[in-house]
């Protein structure tokens, strides 16, 4: 019915939104991001165990699978960590501006864990993106720790969205997120003890409007957001789903021009850079539909 068709278009648009105040909550909540990012697997894993039992979902794995899921639950949370550090070392627009360059080492980092040759499209929207980001470090050299540590996120972000590629493959969604969740609190939490920062009062001593924030972190943009992200899938093309997310920069810049304009007012050089890095990942998306249609259509003929 093209009602619900619709309905499934706004819950997509709404869900790449929420992607997008991501960002902006990570500027509101005053609690560094090693501690942000605690909290946030923290309660998203226990809203999620929740959710596992009331749907009565088997969770059971086994040890060897468990450890991949493990390891890719270190890495969303050092993906989260840098992406919450470089809001902090610099601003919104530049975490996110550097996190579209996510597309650039997803054009190397796919072909090794696929197995496939690299294109050389692939290879030309990449040389587009590092110009994007010269264009954005070369304006913006005081925001230098920002721009690596952004950098860094989307390699992070890379590499577990291709792992994650592999697991959907085989397991359900909602438990590889429980269980990267799960991972990556005793991760972090490790790092704490060992780091000497310790889980002492000042740790868990947070404001009222932190804890509303994280609360609404853990929840809506990351337990609600994983679900929702894999039952909009169910009714729009997968490729529709990921070309959608791509517009979460462009929100979450412009959410933060609305919101901080004093700190997030950018050189037009900045822009520059970003609309190409943007853009390059728009046209990545359509290139890759439009390589997997034409080959759904060879092998129908032949």
């Amino acid at each position: 019915m093209p009602n619900a068709k619709i309905k499934h278009y706004f819950q997509l648009h709404v869900l790449v939104f929420i992607a997008g105040f991501t960002a902006i909550l990570g500027e509101l909540i005053t609690i560094g991001s090693l501690p942000l990012v605690w909290y946030r697997m923290t309660i998203a894993g226990i809203l999620m165990f929740f959710y596992i039992k009331f749907i009565k979902l088997n969770i059971k794995i086994s040890l060897t699978v468990l450890w991949k899921f493990a390891l890719a639950g270190i890495i969303i949370a050092l993906h989260w960590i840098t992406f919450f550090e470089a809001i902090n070392q610099a601003n919104i627009s530049i975490a996110l501006a550097m996190f579209s360059s996510g597309a650039f080492f997803a054009s190397f980092i796919e072909p090794l864990f696929f197995k496939r040759r690299i294109l050389i499209y692939e290879i030309l929207f990449g040389v587009i993106v590092v110009i994007g980001v010269y264009l954005i470090f070369s304006s913006e050299l005081g925001y230098i720790n920002g721009i690596v540590l952004g950098l860094l996120s989307a390699l992070f972000s890379t590499l577990f969205a291709v792992i994650n590629g592999r697991f959907i493959e085989k397991h359900s969604a909602t438990v590889i997120s429980f269980y990267e969740f799960i991972s990556g609190v005793v991760f972090i939490s490790i790092f704490i003890l060992i780091t000497g920062t310790n889980f002492n009062a000042e740790f868990f001593t947070l404001s009222k409007m932190d804890w509303i924030y994280l609360f609404i972190l853990a929840s809506v943009c990351t337990a609600y957001a994983f679900i929702g992200a894999v039952e909009v899938m169910r009714y729009i093309s997968p490729f529709t789903v990921i070309l959608s997310y791509n517009l979460e920069p462009i929100y979450g810049i412009i959410l933060a021009l609305l919101l901080f304009p004093e700190k997030e007012k950018m050189t037009p050089q900045f822009y520059i850079g970003a609309v190409l890095i943007i853009f390059t990942v728009v046209m990545d998306a359509i290139f890759k539909n439009y390589k997997r249609r034409k080959s759904k259509t060879t092998s129908i003929n032949n």
